[in-house]
């Protein structure tokens, strides 16, 4: 069945952008509802049960810190902050209301999709590990580690989540510019070399296993069981 996930957001891009991964990630675990305003999300949560609440903080008709403020009235569902208000006295603030996680915008949705998975699991005593495997390369996206043909790799951050997202959508050629929005950020405004500069430094961690990551002209980046 999945975790029911509550999404509160004005902004239809960052809506649209998150439910879409947090959907379409390979045997995701993640149904997501969306509310576009704070009335519309008290109505919601009056009316189901959620797992997770992602909640911004800026929001017509009820901010985010009133939300807050009523769900931890009746529940201790986990909920995390996704806000542009960045100030640590804002962040103080959230986690005083009972915030579970303060994520300022602009995030990669594919490092708030682990996060999630990981809270909500740990909220339902549920934590366990889940493998990732193609071809020689193996990796566990809740220890955050990753072997190749049986040997512990070493991989900067940014590395390994390209190497999760690629891992998830291994069916299909994933663009640069998906690869930007979900992993830099949806409103990252750098170039898109940068994902290329990485996909070499992620080539060179894997070693062996290097030739599995192929490039496809013109269209992106795809990973493969072979080499």
């Amino acid at each position: 069945m999945g975790y029911k996930v509550l999404l509160v957001e004005d902004d239809h891009d960052i809506r649209e952008a998150v439910a879409d991964y947090f959907t379409g990630v390979e045997a995701s675990e993640m149904n997501v509802s969306c509310a576009c305003d704070g009335i519309q999300a008290e109505e919601m949560l009056y009316e189901n049960q959620y797992d997770l609440v992602l909640l911004d903080i800026m929001l017509p008709g009820v901010d985010g810190w009133e939300l807050c403020r009523q769900i931890r009235k009746t529940s201790d569902v986990p909920v995390i902050f996704l806000t542009a208000r960045a100030r640590q006295e804002d962040v103080l603030y959230g986690y005083t209301l009972g915030c579970d996680d303060y994520v300022v915008k602009p995030f990669a949705i594919a490092e708030l999709y682990v996060k999630s998975v990981a809270l909500v699991r740990r909220a339902k005593g549920t934590v366990i590990h889940r493998e990732l495997v193609c071809g020689l390369i193996c990796c566990d996206t809740s220890a955050l580690t990753v072997t190749v043909d049986g040997a512990a790799i070493d991989m900067p951050r940014k590395e390994l989540e390209l190497l999760i997202y690629l891992m998830e959508n291994r069916k299909r050629v994933v663009s640069r510019d998906e690869l930007l929005v979900n992993i830099w950020g949806y409103d990252y405004d750098g170039r898109t070399r940068v994902v290329d500069d990485h996909i070499r430094k992620l080539r060179k961690a894997l070693g062996k296993a290097a030739g599995q990551i192929k490039t496809v002209i013109t269209k992106g980046y795809q990973i493969r069981d072979v080499q």
